[in-house]
Parts: structure tokens; C-alpha cells; sequence
């Protein structure tokens, strides 16, 4: 059987004397590079932290909404049991507990009708009227300040805008 020879192995790096590939001048980016790389990063950063930054707004928004749509169907189903809406009095919490003032509820659902009141997103309780300014009852928050009114952030996101 013949004897195989040993690999022979070669150096990955050149050798020390030979001639540098690059010279200093060809290394890097220039500053014209630079610059033009840093005015298209800035024009993105015009078009995108604006739709960025009104995100949040919009999310509240719809969460608002939703919560609203959510008490809407218990008030409407506190309606179905019990032959009337809660009074404004009453408010929102006969959804969850049974109400202790009159009109006393005939038929009040034995678990309620929510586990418990959502705060709206900025950390407010939602309002309630029966009857309601624009339908049988009106369910809203007033946005962002607090105060009736207001636009963007700050308008009033009501049960009557759902539909």
C-alpha cells in the first residue's frame, strides 16, 4: 500500500514584504459621502417621526373607542333585562354591582353585566348620561385634557361618533 505525503499547508496571510494593496487615501468614506448620507437620513426623519409620533394618539383613540362600544353592549343589555337604561345616577356602576338606588333593576344579571369599569386611555372614567344629548344614553370620555371639547388629543370621543 503506498504511503500517502502530508498535506502541505500554505499561509492564509500574505508575506510581510508584499506591497500594500490600499493606500491611505482610497480607505474610509469622504466627507461628501458623508454629508450626502446624513441629508437623506434627515429627510427620513422629516417624513417618518411625525406619522411616528401621532401613533399613540391614534391608539388611544380606537381604544376608546372600543372600550365605549364594549359598555355600550352591557348598558344595552342591562336594558334587555331590566325594561330601562341606568339612570345617570346610577351610572356605569350598575354594570358591575347592583344598583342600591331606584329605580331598582327587575331583573339584574346575577354576575353583572362587566367584571369591572375600564378607565379611559388616559386614565379617566368614562361618562355617562341617560338620557343621553345625542341618543337614549351617551357614553364618552373627553379626551386627553379632561375638558368637554377640544380637537385631535383633546376632542371627545363619544357612543354617538361608533355609528
Amino acid at each position: 500500500m503506498p504511503r500517502r505525503a502530508c498535506p502541505v499547508f500554505v499561509p492564509l496571510s500574505a508575506p510581510a514584504s508584499a506591497p500594500a494593496e490600499s493606500t491611505r487615501r482610497d480607505a474610509g468614506f469622504s466627507l461628501l459621502e458623508l454629508m450626502v448620507a446624513v441629508v437623506i437620513l434627515s429627510i427620513l426623519a422629516l417624513v417618518v417621526v411625525p406619522r411616528v409620533i401621532d401613533r399613540p394618539d391614534q391608539a388611544r383613540a380606537a381604544r376608546a373607542k372600543a372600550d365605549i362600544a364594549a359598555i355600550a353592549s352591557a348598558v344595552n343589555l342591562y336594558r334587555l333585562d331590566n325594561f330601562r337604561y341606568p339612570t345617570t345616577e346610577q351610572g356605569l356602576a350598575a354594570l358591575v354591582s347592583r344598583p342600591a338606588s331606584d329605580p331598582m333593576p327587575e331583573n339584574w344579571a346575577e354576575n353583572g353585566y362587566m367584571d369591572r369599569l375600564p378607565v379611559d386611555p388616559w386614565g379617566k372614567p368614562y361618562q355617562y348620561l341617560s338620557p343621553g344629548v345625542h341618543e337614549d344614553f351617551d357614553i364618552f370620555t373627553y379626551g386627553a385634557n379632561g375638558v368637554a371639547g377640544g380637537t385631535g388629543a383633546d376632542a371627545d370621543i363619544g357612543s354617538w361618533a361608533l355609528n
